[in-house]
């Protein structure tokens, strides 16, 4: 058998049980190999209930800077019985499974074309501790340790983040060293060497480490966001919990201890989006965190939003659905059911951010397009991205930006006499002025209403108004396309007929597949879509091109649908390439997919690939 042999390029994953403390041990091990400069991407998979379920957390270890998941395992560190047989099935021939030997398995249970290593992890345990929690915390520790001996990662590292974790606690960083030790102390007595290995590198530079709905809220605090109301719901709470966190350090009045921010929350996902019209209405930048069983409910006050023309933000962390779905696994399964929330004709602005980084400028930028377009906005981020650490640039901030309120007249220009209609189109973008509660003493109120009303907000059923607000909605959407952030291309290193449309958190695979393709003699021009409404330069790639596959994770080709019904494309012209398990796309799915489906329309009859 020929092992694997890889420097700084290999994917290894950990089985173990929810609730064993292993997640602590798992993230040290990502960082450690950060801390020595290889850039790293991990993804924690783990069940819906509160313990005793399996979980994983797979690391990408890549010199490269490849940060989406590749596709097949390298190493397992197999720490579950119950998984076992899907466990050792994932590893990749001439690659490695290391095990808790304690208890002797028969030669059946193992395979012949990987190298086994065994360690027996609960009985160093038993014999190390007394007390139980501490056997079953400790032992993956003493894996870690192991693997640090095995993988030649510097201890040094790993005890200066025990010594960063621990700071103030020096009992548990005593321990947590000794049982670090004691793993690589058995590594070096009783383990051969591997073929996997961590070398120092310089490849991470000054990028950062962050989980997007972290960089989501960060985002709502520089962009101007004042009010946050939410229901707890997987994957989106720790948005609203890492506002309040940022909150309490940035918008504490120093001088009184008084709050600039109001977090309410709410008693379900209907009270916080009510909380949040509400606010948007009143002239507050406010925000509601959800992922889809949230949007469901929220539907018809995000109608009301639309039709009264009120700004609001919402950030949905999608996830596996319909119903409850899977709460903790991810999909990019809410297009249709966000671009055109609420019953009747509606259609919403969505921002699709491909990594933290973009978490974090475009929830700002969502509070500017709300304000600026008074209507609601999609973040349309998703668990992998929102519950994962990522690398990415630091954030930025242009030095004295202004907020983007849009049309909001002053009691100045009210006094002055310009004439205030708060539904009438005056500039032919189709964005009417507002005036805020409180502006001017007799002028410039009106009477918001989710019925039909004519353009200076008067009540009405008649047709000729009804139709003149929702054309001018559709104009003002228009509008938005070219306010949205714009699509970025990649074009291929040869003139191509094909294309590739992909977003969100497709992208970091979707760039490793575009080499793989390429050294494979498949060449795509690719653009990555940032936004809904699509701007024309979306509907020219289209047109530029034979066919476009359109890269997704969800079942029914929803963006792919987005996309035949606001461009009117042939839909022939867009070929399918849907991911959708709940797992993170991977490049190698994409390599295959598309590669399958070009040999396919290079050899169909000419009639059928012209259709």
């Amino acid at each position: 058998m020929k092992r694997l042999e890889a420097v700084n390029d290999f994917v290894i994953k950990f089985a173990n049980v929810n609730g064993s403390g292993s997640a602590s041990a798992n993230e040290l091990f990502a960082k450690a190999i950060l801390r020595m400069g290889v850039p790293v991407s991990p993804r924690n998979i783990f069940p819906s209930n509160i313990q005793g379920l399996p979980t994983w957390y797979e690391v990408r270890v890549s010199e490269r800077g490849f940060l989406g998941r590749r596709g097949g395992i390298d190493m397992m560190i197999a720490m579950n019985p119950q998984t076992w047989d899907q466990d050792v099935a994932e590893v990749e021939t001439g690659g490695y499974l290391f095990y808790d030997s304690t208890r002797p398995l028969p030669p059946e249970m193992f395979r012949d074309d990987i190298g086994v290593i065994g360690m027996p992890v609960t009985a160093i345990c038993n014999a190390t501790y007394e007390d139980p929690r501490q056997r079953t915390l400790f032992k993956n520790i003493m894996v870690l340790g192991a693997l640090s001996v095995l993988m030649d990662i510097d201890s040094a590292v790993i005890e200066q983040l025990f010594t960063e974790q621990y700071r103030g606690k020096e009992r548990l960083l005593e321990s947590n060293i000794r049982a670090l030790q004691s793993g690589r102390s058995f590594g070096k007595d009783h383990l051969k060497p591997i073929g996997l290995k961590v070398r120092r590198a310089d490849k991470v530079g000054q990028r950062i480490f962050v989980e997007g709905n972290a960089a989501a809220a960060l985002g709502c605090v520089y962009g101007g966001a004042t009010v946050c109301a939410w229901y707890p719901i997987t994957p989106s709470s720790s948005v609203a919990e890492a506002f309040e966190k940022y909150c309490n350090k940035y918008r504490v009045d120093a001088d009184t201890g008084e709050n600039k921010f109001a977090i309410v929350q709410a008693e379900d996902e209907i009270a916080s989006i009510g909380i949040v019209t509400g606010a948007g209405w009143n002239g507050a930048r406010a925000f509601t965190a959800t992922s889809g069983p949230g949007i469901s409910l929220m539907t018809e006050f995000i109608g009301l939003a639309y039709f009264a023309e009120i700004p609001v933000t919402i950030i949905n962390v999608q996830r596996g659905g319909p119903s409850t779905g899977m709460p903790t696994r991810t999909q990019q399964a809410d297009l249709l059911s966000c671009g055109y929330a609420s019953h009747g004709d509606t259609k919403h602005v969505m921002l699709f951010p491909q990594d933290p980084g973009e978490c974090f400028h475009m929830a700002a930028d969502a509070l500017d397009l709300a304000d600026r377009l008074q209507t609601p906005v999609f973040v349309m981020t998703d668990l992998d991205i929102g519950m994962n650490q990522r690398l990415c640039e630091p954030f930025t901030w242009q030095a004295g930006r202004e907020y983007d309120h849009g049309k909001v007249m002053t009691a100045e220009q009210l006094e002055a006499g310009k004439e205030f209609a708060r539904y009438k189109d005056v500039d032919g973008d189709g964005i009417p002025w507002r005036t805020l509660p409180g502006t001017h003493p007799s002028k410039g109120a009106y009477f918001t209403r989710g019925t039909t009303r004519d353009p200076q907000a008067r009540y009405s059923e008649a047709g000729p108004d009804y139709l003149y607000n929702v054309q001018r909605l559709l104009k003002k959407f228009a509008t938005a396309a070219n306010l949205v952030p714009q699509p970025l291309v990649r074009a291929a290193a040869r003139k191509s007929r094909l294309g590739v449309l992909y977003f969100g958190s497709t992208a970091p695979a979707m760039e490793e597949a575009l080499e793989a393709l390429a050294e494979s003699g498949i060449h795509l021009d690719a653009m990555r879509l940032r936004a809904f409404p699509f701007p024309q330069s979306v509907s020219e790639f289209i047109a530029s091109h034979d066919h476009v596959f359109v890269v997704e994770q969800n079942r029914d080709a929803q963006m792919r649908t987005l996309l035949v019904n606001e461009l009117e494309i042939d839909p022939a012209r867009l070929i399918k390439v849907l991911h959708y398990d709940g797992t993170p796309i991977t490049a190698r799915f994409i390599t295959r997919d598309i590669t399958t489906q070009v040999h396919a329309l290079a050899v169909a009859p000419r009639r059928e690939r012209t259709a």
